[in-house]
């Protein structure tokens, strides 16, 4: 038995669904792509700051005085 074919208007009902999925996928796209954008600022803005911090401890451990056992080894 051979199959019945297709009317063109589900055809196309199909079509218009695939293109509407298609504009959707899109559009989620574009804003999971902003959101990478966004949070890849945040992180490397975090990474500055952390940087920052990291330098200014160093500088603090640096100004601490060394403890008596130590400063006699030296």
């Amino acid at each position: 038995m051979a199959q019945a074919p297709i009317p063109l208007d589900q055809v196309a009902e199909r079509v218009e669904r695939l293109l509407s999925r298609h504009a959707e996928l899109r559009r989620t796209n574009a804003l999971l792509a902003e959101q990478v954008a966004s949070l890849t600022r945040e992180r490397d803005a975090l990474r500055v700051r952390l940087n920052t911090a990291r330098v200014r401890i160093d500088a603090v451990l640096d100004r601490l005085p060394l403890p008596l056992d130590e400063e006699e080894q030296t």
